[in-house]
């Protein structure tokens, strides 16, 4: 009989990583003790909808037009059965109008056909919805029901990859690579932290390396200015408009 192959289990982390790691972490959380989603919500279904509109825009936009949205259609049957006009007036601000109407009447119509109207609160149901993603999932899953997860936006895999956690650049292996060095109850907080800093400081394209307070353990130090003064200049004191 052919043998059966068995799956060889992952290294463990390195131990100098994990400390290093954690310690950056507790560093942002003592900055950035108000780090939570810059997304306004008032249910699993708010989140969820709010998190796909994000996309291509900024929280702020989202924001603005969410009262709006949810005054009107304030849940999946509602939403469902929204007229698309009506739909891509209310969020005609957040760009890619369109697309992002089709994504809510599809995602509406899946809640209400597959779940009774209510957000499932696992990873493996939210990931078959029209439009969400491992991504949105984890949002939804940490902020919308205390389930841990790990979001790895634009600004995540930016900040762990400076800080030297991983070399990856596909998201699922980044999400299970900076996993591995964390306790599975930090991982939602820990996407806060690295996510807030990495609109305030640790910008894409010139970031404020002279004002970063986790400076000495980052590996990218000097990829922005280190001056103290001209990195200062480049703080945002909120996400992005």
């Amino acid at each position: 009989m052919p043998k059966t192959a068995v799956a060889t289990p992952a290294a463990p982390p390195d131990t100098a990583l994990v400390r290093r790691a954690r310690k950056v972490d507790r560093v942002l959380a003592e900055t950035y003790p108000e780090a939570t989603i810059e997304l306004d919500f008032d249910d699993p279904f708010q989140l969820l909808v709010v998190t796909v509109l994000s996309a291509q825009t900024t929280d702020r936009r989202v924001n603005a037009v969410r009262p709006t949205l949810f005054a009107k259609y304030p849940d999946a049957r509602a939403m469902a059965a929204a007229p698309r006009e009506d739909l891509e007036r209310i969020v005609g601000p957040l760009g890619f109008f369109r697309a992002k109407t089709e994504s809510l009447l599809k995602l509406s119509a899946a809640l209400v056909e597959r779940y009774d109207g209510q957000v499932p609160p696992r990873l493996d149901d939210l990931v078959t919805l029209p439009g969400v993603g491992r991504k949105t999932a984890n949002v939804v899953l940490g902020n919308g029901f205390g389930v841990p997860g790990i979001t790895v936006d634009t600004h995540f895999g930016r900040l762990v990859r400076r800080l030297g956690w991983t070399t990856e650049t596909d998201p699922v292996n980044v999400e299970h690579a900076v996993g591995a060095l964390f306790p599975k109850r930090d991982w939602t907080m820990l996407s806060h932290h690295l996510i807030w800093h990495g609109r305030r400081i640790c910008h894409a394209k010139k970031p404020a390396c002279g004002a970063c307070p986790v400076a000495r353990l980052c590996p990218s130090y000097g990829e922005g200015p280190t001056d103290p003064e001209l990195a200062a200049k480049l703080v945002k004191t909120q996400g992005p408009a």
